[in-house]
């Protein structure tokens, strides 16, 4: 089946994928998100976090509380009781689908643990308003307080970082709960150092962790919660292959320093200045410090591939052209992250469907800043992205388009549950959020959201 037939049948049943009805009027600034830089300092990355806030309008004084205690539950029934909503909502989310980490860090690290919260809140009333000012939005994980003990990041944070953090505190500073930041029109946390093991049992994935997002006024009371989740993986297989004498007949009695040994075998006499000799011997290596990741905003080595490029060039021929393949290295056959609607409703739409195979996404010149667009297939009236990534574009009334058809890999209706539970918590079910009543305080009349033209 060709692509332009493929497109035809989405297209068919794009009231389904893709209706959001959650009519907003509201003012819209501009759209900044929180970045992570690199730069180099002694053949290390020193990282900085740089917050802005920008307030919105004044606000009215909140009059009614909200309190909601959702619990992961089963598929709802056909004719789910609604929620009873107070004066305000938030709408949670994570902006990629899935953080990984590396799960050791003594010899490399591709990936240091850095998980994120986006969240906007809003006022229900005709017309919605979303507000920025006069509030406080907190975010925790009730059964994953701290992190320390479950990875060993802290150990080898000032060797592959160029920073001591205090035990729980990821790079920009956050740690397992803690405030919001401000940011335009909405509100994140960025760099939390979040593992996939909850309090008290560290062998058991959950991958899936739930933060509870609750909303205060600044005298303290209680306006908003919601459970979102915030995905997080170490299902990076690379003992498929790099097993002891899996690859060149190179055992060193670890993963990755045979695959450190394998790059010295390789690559050696190519290492830039500053890293003559063989990386075995300058452990723990961060693999950032040479290639480039746009992940990472680290600016790598002149001359020397990224991250992204080097490693699916080098991987191309070695893993089938599958999600199955993908699933080798990004997490994974147990975390499975692909799990949006389309990959489950389209048996066509796979991994492979949006970013092409590995050879392709080899050449991609900017790889986490240039990604497969949905208005690639998508391309009726309304539904044309504003920025070239889904994660960053905003749509109807100023909602980020994460906010009401959920994150990248994991768009609604999710095939994990628990990505659910906070649709469940505003209008009584799983998937995109429809109801025009979550955020309305009337049923608007009119077209679908994506077609109505707001402030």
């Amino acid at each position: 089946m060709n692509k332009d037939i493929k497109r035809s049948k989405l297209h068919s049943r794009k009231a389904v994928l893709l209706t959001a009805g959650v009519v907003l009027v509201v003012s819209v600034g501009l759209i900044l998100s929180l970045t992570l830089t690199a730069v180099a300092a002694q053949n290390q990355l020193v990282f900085g976090f740089l917050p802005l806030v920008l307030n919105g309008p004044e606000r009215p004084v909140p009059t009614q509380t909200l309190t909601l205690t959702p619990t992961l539950t089963e598929t709802p029934s056909t004719t789910p009781t609604p929620p009873v909503l107070g004066d305000y909502i938030v709408i949670g989310w994570n902006d990629l689908g899935m953080h990984c980490y590396n799960p050791d860090f003594q010899d490399l690290a591709v990936l240091p643990p850095y998980n994120t919260l986006w969240a906007q809140v809003i006022q229900r009333g005709d017309p919605p308003l979303i507000v920025t000012e006069g509030i406080s939005v907190t975010y925790s994980f009730p059964d994953n307080t701290y992190s320390v003990g479950k990875t060993n990041f802290w150990d080898y944070d000032l060797d592959l970082f160029g920073v001591d953090l205090a035990p729980d505190v990821g790079l920009t500073g956050k740690g397992l709960a803690g405030e919001m930041d401000l940011v335009d029109d909405h509100f994140a946390a960025e760099g939390i150092p979040l593992t996939e093991y909850n309090d008290g049992d560290h062998t058991t994935r959950v991958p899936y962790q739930l933060a509870e997002i609750v909303v205060h006024d600044f005298e303290g009371s209680e306006l908003a919660r919601n459970q979102v989740v915030a995905p997080v993986s170490t299902e990076m297989h690379c003992e498929y292959c790099h097993y002891d004498g899996g690859v060149e007949d190179i055992s060193t009695g670890r993963v990755e320093t045979n695959i450190l040994t394998l790059h010295d075998m390789e690559n050696q006499e190519d290492y830039p200045e500053g890293y003559a000799g063989p990386l075995m011997g300058q452990r723990p290596v961060l693999c950032a410090n040479c290639h480039e990741s746009n992940a990472l905003g680290a600016p790598g080595e002149p001359g020397i591939p990224s991250l992204s490029n080097a490693i699916h060039e080098k991987h191309a021929d070695k893993v089938d052209a599958t999600t199955d393949g993908c699933y080798n290295c990004h997490p994974g056959p147990e975390t499975k992250c692909l799990r949006d609607v389309m990959s489950t409703e389209y048996d066509e739409i796979d991994c492979l469907y949006c970013h092409g195979d590995m050879e392709e996404v080899s050449r991609n010149p900017r790889p986490w800043l240039n990604e497969p667009r949905c208005d690639d297939c998508h391309a009726g009236p309304g539904y044309e992205q504003d920025n070239d990534l889904y994660r960053l574009s905003k749509g109807h009334g100023g909602l980020y388009c994460e906010a009401c058809h959920d994150s990248t890999h994991a768009i609604a209706i999710s095939a994990e549950e628990r990505d659910g539970i906070k649709f469940i918590n505003l209008q009584g079910h799983a998937g995109t959020l429809e109801v025009c009543t979550v955020c309305h305080l009337t049923d608007p009349e009119g077209d679908s959201p994506h077609l109505v033209d707001t402030p």
